[in-house]
């Protein structure tokens, strides 16, 4: 089983609408995907419909007990694709964990339950964008981190000292045995102009010279009307957007892409979408 978790320290930059597609692809091709909505705005949790409409038990229950049991988990109408869902809207979760000796580790040792551990392939960990306690859990859960990051120059520069401050918080924890996954940074929504691309360049430069902290993903998600597309309709955007006429690849191309550079074993592996009908859900 392999853990992500979808990070950054800066709100608004995707981490959702990532979680959310990567898990729905990783799903169709075949792996048990379990989400996690590690964010007191449960958005992953609205973002698929349910097959139960009303959990019965959620996130609030994972951090509290220090363990997922079956009653937290929730399947989506999806195949493969089930979710731990965000159940604490008034933000209880930070506060409760602050008073933790434990709160760094809490939600890693939580995934070693069986009823994880035997049944997934894929865990997906999304995250709220404020420094706190639960998004420190969310991070030393994963084996990797992955952290979308916009073309533009304010969100880059605050990217890269958001993302080295978080690193230098949490890497001393590798001492007590939770050793921190590498960071993989993709660069989300670039649209076509010359000042996202030399941006885009400038932010492979500047993690080149960070001696392997953080590398940069060779896959580029670009800015596309398909992904809020999806979002309204309540689907991945695989099966949304198949093909696309013109140089911007398909999402689903771009996609696939991502979880092939992501788990390499897979490459080659194509999702099993087409046997939904997109629309009808």
């Amino acid at each position: 089983m392999i853990k992500f978790t979808v990070t950054s320290t800066k709100g608004g930059v995707g981490k959702t609408t990532l979680t959310a597609n990567l898990g729905a692809l990783l799903a169709d091709m075949g792996l048990r995907v379990l989400l996690v909505d590690a964010d007191v705005q449960p958005s992953l949790s609205k973002y698929f419909p349910l097959a139960t409409p009303q959990p019965s038990a959620g996130l609030t229950e994972v951090i509290v007990r220090g363990e997922v049991t079956e009653a937290c988990i929730t399947a989506t109408v999806f195949p493969n694709l089930d979710i731990v869902v965000s159940d604490d809207p008034e933000g209880h979760l930070p506060n409760w964990l602050l008073n933790r000796i434990d709160r760094g580790f809490r939600l890693r040792f939580a995934l070693q339950a069986a009823v994880v551990a035997d049944a997934y392939d894929c865990v997906l960990i999304d995250t709220q964008g404020a420094i706190g306690p639960l998004q420190d859990a969310a991070v030393m859960a994963a084996d990797i981190l992955v952290s979308p990051i916009t073309p533009e120059i304010l969100s880059a520069r605050e990217f890269k000292d958001g993302t080295m401050e978080l690193l230098d918080r949490l890497e001393p924890g590798s001492a007590l045995g939770a050793t921190l996954g590498p960071v993989k940074a993709v660069i989300y929504r670039q649209d076509r102009t010359a000042d996202a691309r030399l941006i885009a360049t400038g932010i492979r430069e500047d993690f080149i010279r960070l001696k392997g902290r953080v590398s940069v993903l060779d896959t580029v998600v670009p800015h596309a009307k398909a992904y809020k597309e999806a979002a309204t309709l309540r689907i991945p955007v695989h099966r949304h957007e198949r093909r696309r006429d013109g140089v911007m690849p398909s999402a689903c191309a771009v996609m696939h892409q991502l979880a092939w550079e992501l788990i390499p074993s897979l490459q080659g592996v194509h999702a099993d979408g087409a046997v939904a009908e997109e629309r009808s859900v």
